[in-house]
């Protein structure tokens, strides 16, 4: 389609007299992978459940496929795929009845279903597993199942809501090579995820929301560039007193430091320079560590540290 897939311009939503997303601006392109990020009670799934036509919008305008949600939402839930935070399978029935019993929703044929389906089981890499009672299966398993599932009707959008959490590292990498290949096939991506690496995997762009507004936009690298530095050093302290008597020392050389726990993370273009500095300076840290800065880094310095419930 011409123009972007998804679109968005003062979206609200409301709960009584509670603002869950307050007048967000974003606009999601054919073919992308899209990323909302965000702490808890941030808005993230109350903007995914209203691009997925299940929750209402209360202010503002959103278009998904072009069309209008408040009146189109039949239509545009046809042409969507959706991998929910929590697998919804039927537990009960097998891999091959859960894809079989799902295709009929879409009113496709019988011949049809089977033969999505076999495409898909090879896709997940569940073939050998198309027999198995979905009840015994694995998380990761279940989570490429429930992939699969939302790829029957041949999506043009899928929204994914933290799709690898509780996933084992192998099954994390897996899951992320499909939907690399999804895209790669013109499939647009649409997910929330509380891995920063896999927002830096997967997004072409990204929004980071926090108390139901974008407070970043961007792609990964561009964002990083924008908040924080190239590098971070990392000094770990073994006493709470040594780092309060380095702080000063620490201060005088880096513009930018933020104490953490046992730590002080120096933000700087050159790391291991600043490194060699604070040495001098007899910054004397129980370990010193040089890395590359983060997305999450940058989560971080926009949303804060603390726990929000």
């Amino acid at each position: 389609m011409v123009g972007p897939l998804i679109e968005a311009h003062s979206l609200s939503k409301r709960f009584g007299s509670f603002v869950a997303v307050d007048e967000i601006d974003f606009t999601i392109e054919p073919g992308e992978a899209f990323g909302f990020l965000g702490p808890n009670g941030a808005g993230k799934s109350s903007t995914m459940r209203m691009i997925g036509c299940v929750s209402p919008i209360s202010g503002g305008t959103l278009r998904v496929l072009g069309l209008d949600p408040a009146t189109d939402g039949a239509q545009i839930r046809a042409r969507l795929g959706v991998v929910p935070q929590e697998d919804n399978l039927d537990t009960e029935l097998t891999v091959w009845d859960n894809l079989m019993i799902y295709g009929r929703y879409f009113d496709l044929g019988r011949a049809e279903i089977r033969r999505r389906a076999e495409e898909l089981l090879e896709f997940v890499q569940l073939g050998d597993r198309r027999d198995s009672r979905v009840d015994p299966l694995s998380g990761g398993m279940k989570r490429r199942l429930t992939i699969a599932r939302a790829l029957i009707n041949q999506p043009e959008a899928m929204l994914l809501d933290e799709p690898t959490t509780g996933l084992d590292p192998q099954a994390r990498h897996m899951l992320w090579e499909r939907l690399y290949r999804l895209k790669q096939e013109g499939v647009t991506l649409v997910l929330t995820t509380h891995y920063m690496d896999e927002a830096e995997q997967l997004c072409d762009r990204l929004v980071i929301m926090d108390g139901g507004r974008i407070v970043a936009e961007g792609p990964p690298r561009q964002l990083i560039a924008d908040h924080a530095t190239r590098e971070v050093v990392e000094l770990r302290f073994g006493r709470a007193v040594q780092l309060r008597d380095s702080l000063d020392r620490v201060q005088a050389i880096a513009p930018r430091v933020e104490a953490v726990a046992d730590r002080l993370l120096v933000y700087t273009d050159t790391g291991d320079h600043t490194a060699g500095l604070l040495a001098e300076q007899g910054v004397e840290a129980a370990s010193v560590l040089v890395r590359r800065a983060s997305l999450e880094d940058v989560f971080l310095i926009l949303t804060g540290r603390s726990l929000e419930d």
